[in-house]
């Protein structure tokens, strides 16, 4: 099927003189994730990851993914002719580099302009003209050979009242504004979904488990402008809307819009994030001002209201999972149980706390050698039985109307091995002293990073992944500017410092190819702590709330602080969910969070 489908696209290519082709993992917003209209990637190389780029010449097919999915891509790209290009490792060429190679002198490089940001649209201009050829981006060719493309979503939206958001539209707005005015600007384009939805205090579902809407916002000094499919504005949006001086139109019209700016004007935009269509229709003369939208470090910086709830919406998701862990832990080899049956048994826990909305992303639930693949996805051809034997691990979370969360847990099912049970512990070893930060303001969390890969460093081994991102509040679970990494990654915009009120995971891991993975996670909040004459230190509160299995872990491997860290962890876990478990899960959770 993959092979007929690259046929069909070549074919396009060479009636149009089209000489190669890029496919990315993108909508026309950069978002992280996509709606099924804009699986493009996936459709054109069987690949489902949540990441990937496909090139793709006359001759040849390549894929670059991340190290989350190289076994996954492996899999899936067996037998299509698509060749995996494995990022980051040595001798591997990036994807630029390949581009350039494959052009041909006078060539022609095509791609979708919509799906291509400002920035690398540029580059792609800049080898083209290199070898002397030229650009086809005003077509979607793969909208020509996919026949039954899904439409464009148009689900409908709900507005977020100010006692969850803790700040007004019209405040946001006015801030908005300020940060223009300091950067000379009399326009901004905002196409970042998150940033849509978090300026205007609105939500939607135009992305699986994303609650966004397709929309790209054009703001002045008295104007803003929502472009989006008019149709999803009830009559209370459209109230909502006029009171905040909002006014709408069609989605397609911010290309007519900006084509319009006068050429005198400076335009704030993030080329990261607008798409090169949209970054080549400002006339010749408009100034941009290329800069990371203001609303990104805003929204990462939860206000006192944000994290207040969100940590209502961590006791809620603690309670689901640690009933999950309950049942799963004293019914495995009573009851069959599968992957995705233990899955839909969470999922389930998780629709019964009050307020919830949708899980924040699809869970990750993998048995075995299954969860040696960080984005593994359990399908009915590949939902593994679960034994009395080995690990489980679960990585899942939930929507609230009190926000996000995203919790990995990995669980003993029956006897492990010493060497499970080392890497277990190294792991929970790794996260408590991340967790356990104290440093000063200025640090991004590639000063911290080696807190969590110390101790699976002093074993020899390491995860190829970030260790932890910033989290949305009722949006993308992966949110920038924060993160924990240990190098430097330009296209994951995760190296800012590290402000209170920003939320981030902790998710040290270890990932065995064909044996088993584990990842234990918690979500972190930044705090300002002591101010004295060395400067302002900061630290971490966990707001995470479920037990790390103690069935797996060995304290002979652990120092007495680590020992301590776990055991005040697990101390606050029990005080927190107790009030709202069953007596029988009452006795088991104090079982399983007792002192080491």
């Amino acid at each position: 099927m993959i092979r007929e489908r690259l046929q069909a696209l070549r074919n396009e290519m060479e009636s149009r003189g089209i000489d190669l082709y890029v496919v990315p993992t993108a909508d026309f917003h950069e978002s992280e994730y996509v709606g099924d209209h804009f699986k493009a990637r996936k459709f054109i190389t069987g690949f489902t990851g949540s990441a990937g780029t496909a090139v793709i010449t006359r001759t040849e097919a390549g894929l670059w993914t991340d190290g989350r999915y190289f076994v996954q891509a492996e899999a899936q790209l067996k037998d299509t002719t698509v060749t995996l290009y494995r990022m980051g490792e040595e001798g591997v060429p990036k994807a630029d580099e390949f581009i350039e190679e494959k052009l041909p002198e006078g060539g022609t490089l095509g791609f979708d302009g919509r799906v291509i940001n400002g920035a690398w649209g540029k580059k792609l201009a800049g080898i083209a003209e290199k070898k002397h050829g030229l650009l086809h981006m005003d077509e979607d060719l793969i909208d020509l050979i996919w026949t039954d493309r899904p439409a464009l979503s148009k689900e409908p939206l709900f507005l977020l009242e100010e006692k969850y958001s803790g700040k007004s539209t019209a405040d946001k707005l006015k801030e908005l504004r300020e940060a223009m005015e300091k950067e000379g600007a009399g326009y901004h384009i905002l196409t970042s979904l998150y940033d849509i939805a978090w300026l205007l205090n609105v939500r939607g579902g135009d992305i699986e488990h994303v609650p966004v809407v397709l929309s790209y916002l054009a703001v002045t000094g008295t104007e803003c402008i929502w472009f989006l499919q008019e149709e999803v504005v009830d009559e209370k949006t459209a109230v909502y809307l006029t009171e905040n001086q909002i006014t709408t139109r069609p989605y397609d019209a911010i290309y007519d819009y900006v084509a319009a700016i006068p050429e005198e004007a400076h335009v704030l935009m993030d080329q990261k994030t607008v798409n090169y269509r949209i970054a080549g229709s400002l006339k010749e003369g408009v100034t941009v001002v290329d800069r990371s939208n203001p609303t990104e470090l805003m929204k990462a910086v939860k206000n006192p209201v944000e994290v207040d709830n969100t940590r209502i919406a961590h006791v809620k998701d603690g309670v689901a999972f640690t009933k999950f862990m309950y049942w799963l832990k004293t019914n495995i080899g009573k009851l069959p149980m599968t992957e995705i049956s233990a899955s839909d048994y969470l999922e389930e826990r998780r629709r019964e706390q009050e307020h919830f909305l949708d899980l924040s992303f699809s869970t990750i639930s993998a048995y075995g050698p299954n969860a040696a693949m960080m984005h593994y996805s359990a399908t009915p051809e590949s939902d593994a039985e679960l034994k009395p034997e080995g690990f489980l691990l679960v990585d899942s979370g939930g929507h609230y109307l009190e926000g996000t969360t995203d919790i990995t847990r990995t669980m003993a099912l029956g006897p492990v091995t010493d060497q499970m049970r080392a890497h277990f512990t190294a792991v929970c070893r790794s996260n408590l002293n991340l967790a356990s930060a104290r440093f000063l303001y200025g640090c991004t969390g590639y000063n911290l990073d080696i807190l969590a890969r110390g101790p699976l460093w002093d074993l020899g081994i390491d995860y190829r992944c970030g260790t932890g991102h910033g989290v949305g509040y009722i949006l993308n679970v992966h949110e920038s500017p924060n993160g924990f990494r240990w190098k430097i990654v330009p296209e994951r915009s995760d190296s800012a410092p590290l402000e209170a009120g920003m939320i981030t995971t902790d998710e040290p891991g270890v990932y065995l190819e064909g044996e088993y993975g584990i990842r234990t996670e918690n979500e972190l909040v930044c705090h300002r702590g002591e101010k004295n004459e060395y400067g302002q230190f900061m630290y971490f509160e966990n707001i995470t709330y479920a037990p790390i299995d103690l069935d797996a872990i060995d304290p002979e491997q652990m120092s007495g602080r680590e020992r301590q860290m776990l055991n005040v962890y697990h101390a606050k876990v029990y005080e927190t969910l107790s009030p709202y478990l069953t007596e029988e899960e009452n006795e088991w959770l104090r079982r399983y969070t007792r002192a080491v």
